[in-house]
């Protein structure tokens, strides 16, 4: 009788792991793409840096609910033929769709959103702390 090593999981099965849970990029389900955020603050501002080449402004939306900065919209897909000599220039295209916890919390009335040069910037001003009050204890005779 032969002795079989046991392997409870082998490096193919992690592998496979990372297939399954990468599942809808790598089934191109959706066409779609995740843009990069920085984010920074200040003593009085939160700031938000989004690149978005390519992207009209008109379809990008920003809301700021519950301290979580949220970017979506859509890229629509460019597409260029040449009969004579074939050519084909694509740009990232689909909807897109980021979330982002902000550091702190800010005044959601006075966020200022700006388009220039393909980024998108955000500048989110931060509430002001409250403040502890002192409450006088009365002593009843």
């Amino acid at each position: 009788m032969s002795l079989i090593k046991w392997t409870p999981m082998s490096l193919d099965s992690f592998d496979e792991m990372d297939r399954f849970f990468d599942w809808p990029t790598n089934m191109n389900i959706s066409a779609g793409f995740t843009p990069a955020i920085d984010v920074w603050q200040d003593n009085e501002n939160v700031f938000a840096e989004c690149p978005l080449a390519g992207v009209d402004p008109k379809d990008v939306n920003v809301f700021v609910e519950n301290d979580v900065l949220t970017i979506q919209g859509k890229s629509e897909k460019k597409t260029e033929v040449d009969e004579k000599e074939y050519y084909r220039k694509e740009v990232r295209c689909g909807s897109f769709y980021r979330s982002v916890a902000l550091p702190t919390s800010v005044k959601n009335e006075n966020v200022k959103a700006e388009f220039e040069n393909g980024i998108l910037k955000i500048i989110l001003p931060k509430q002001e702390r409250v403040k502890p009050k002192k409450i006088d204890v009365k002593i009843k005779s």
